[in-house]
């Protein structure tokens, strides 16, 4: 059974409207996102267009909005700038946008990528080899750039 069954049939461009915007109630979608669940939902490409079209018009799907959110977010959880990229890109955002939203931003990516790995490894610098193996491949998950992790590591000198 179609996901979307209770709906009337006969107004498909009223229940995708409304199903889009019950799921931008909860969080802000970019675009893709939003084609993605509509499309789960078995909602035919053409109004799903047509409905994103009108919430664009409307000022209710902005993709800079959601981006500065995205950002924002994945900030507070101590994500770096190299994997907030490569979300937003999965997303359907373009590279000029996520450059655009990354450099609005405002943030430390060093002392971030500090505080990451202080919160997760306590405050004394790695002592070996295989610590710093350790540090350095936990933050190179969490998205942090090499002088980034440098940074962190408290190793700027002996890195290369």
């Amino acid at each position: 059974m179609p996901a979307n069954r209770d709906l009337d049939p006969s107004k498909p461009l009223l229940a995708c409207r409304r199903r889009a915007m019950d799921l931008l109630a909860h969080r802000d979608h970019s675009r893709l996102e939003l084609t993605r669940k509509l499309t789960a939902r078995e909602f035919e490409p053409d109004v799903i267009a047509d409905v994103l079209d009108a919430l664009e018009s409307d000022g209710l799907l902005q993709d800079q909005r959601f981006v500065e959110c995205f950002i924002s977010g994945r900030i507070r959880k101590g994500q770096g700038p190299v994997r907030i990229r490569a979300e937003l890109s999965q997303r359907g955002i373009g590279d000029g946008d996520i450059v655009e939203g990354l450099t609005a931003i405002t943030v430390d990516w060093r002392a971030l990528a500090v505080e990451v790995r202080v919160k997760r490894f306590g405050e004394t610098p790695p002592a070996d080899f295989k610590a710093r193996a350790r540090q350095a491949n936990f933050l190179q998950y969490r998205g942090f750039e090499p002088d980034q992790i440098r940074a962190a590591l408290d190793m700027a000198g002996d890195w290369d």
